[in-house]
């Protein structure tokens, strides 16, 4: 327990199958962690860690979970694993210590419980962060599919294919996060995903970037879009249509085939980081859209691009406008300094525009923030 004002809660969850079945190091996630500065994981001055290494047994893992997410402040989840899927009912499962092949479905923690349980809880407080492994059934599912958590969390994160039977794999996309917070910095999480992301790409993972929205969680997954079709098209008609939730999923199946043929941070991958940073605008997300601008520019800015290049200009530009459009204060005040460290980098072509982030700044931190009822009351 650390002490202070404001309670938040991180949940360390590491666990992969005892022997020939283990197909990542998940606890050695944890020592990592452990070292980060806690308000870094708990999103607050004051809060809880709790860690579970290696648990057994499925109920005692969901009763955790239900457990800290009926906490009323920030929740941060970070889960280092592997993922299977149930053979009779092919749903996604979490392996624990006692889960095999044969009997994942009564061993692991099934992937919709953990969402169901994260569902109730009010917007922007519930960030999901894994760094997973998938069973080839299982990864067959995700890239076809996506992994998602619904309307309850944001998630980032790294989903990989196995590298070996003979040599599991390591939780490298965590350690990256933490070896940033180690650091000392503390970038918004969209950023911070990014930075992870270029560290610890390959040609087999995933890179997950979703951000809980309003809109509703299909209970299937989209068709994915044929050879014969254009992604973009598809995604925009969908898009325009007031599909949101159909055409982000369409969206981010998109950017992980180009992360995946191309690699984390490539002109391919920020394409569709800057679709995603379109929808959530046209969605009426100007917070989600201000994220993925923000990470599209520090994306290019990562690939050396000029800090005048028009692409770097213009995903700052688009940042600005849309944390402007921004009516949440708390959520204004959260994505602030990360816009203003880009602006300090990228000014623009627009005079004052560095000056005019920090006098909202300012403005926010000396307004009182409104009180926001817990939705569970």
């Amino acid at each position: 327990m650390i002490t202070g004002e404001t309670p938040g809660t991180a949940l360390l969850l590491a666990a992969a199958p005892r022997g020939k079945g283990r197909l990542i190091n998940a606890t050695s996630a944890l020592s990592t962690l452990a070292a980060v500065p806690p308000g870094s994981l708990t999103q607050a001055s004051a809060g809880t860690i709790i860690e579970l290494a290696d648990p057994v047994d499925q109920q005692t893992v969901l009763t955790r979970i239900r457990a800290a997410a009926a906490a009323p402040g920030p929740l941060s989840l970070f889960l280092a694993g592997q993922l299977h899927l149930d053979p009779r009912q092919h749903r996604l499962h979490l392996a624990l210590a006692g889960t095999t092949s044969a009997t994942v479905r009564y061993t692991g923690l099934p992937w919709p419980w953990l969402a169901d349980e994260l569902k109730p809880r009010r917007p922007h407080t519930t960030r999901v962060i894994v760094d997973l492994v998938a069973a080839p059934d299982a990864w067959q599912q995700i890239r076809a599919y996506g992994l998602t958590l619904g309307t309850g969390a944001s998630l980032h994160g790294r989903v990989a294919a196995p590298l070996s039977r003979h040599r599991p794999a390591e939780p490298a996309y965590l350690r990256a996060v933490a070896t940033i917070w180690r650091s000392g910095l503390t970038p918004p999480l969209a950023d911070l995903h990014a930075k992870a992301a270029f560290q610890t790409g390959h040609a087999e993972a995933l890179f997950l970037a979703s951000d809980a929205t309003a809109a509703p969680w299909p209970r299937t997954a989209p068709a994915p879009v044929a050879m014969d079709e254009d992604p973009l098209t598809v995604v925009f008609a969908a898009a325009h249509a007031g599909r949101h939730g159909e055409a982000a999923v369409l969206a981010a199946r998109c950017e992980g085939r180009a992360v995946g043929l191309h690699g984390p941070g490539s002109p391919e991958a920020i394409h569709w980081l800057e679709v995603r940073a379109d929808l959530a605008h046209v969605a009426g997300d100007p917070a989600g859209s201000c994220e993925l601008w923000m990470a599209a520019a520090a994306a290019r800015l990562a690939r050396r691009q000029a800090m005048d290049a028009p692409d770097v200009v213009g995903a700052v530009d688009r940042a600005h406008h849309q944390w402007q459009q921004l009516r949440d204060p708390r959520r204004a005040q959260e994505l602030g300094p990360g816009l203003a460290a880009l602006r300090r980098r990228v000014p623009g072509a627009r005079p004052g525009a560095v000056e005019a982030v920090q006098r909202r700044l300012e403005l926010l931190h000396s307004t009182p923030m409104p009180h926001v009822p817990d939705a569970r009351a």
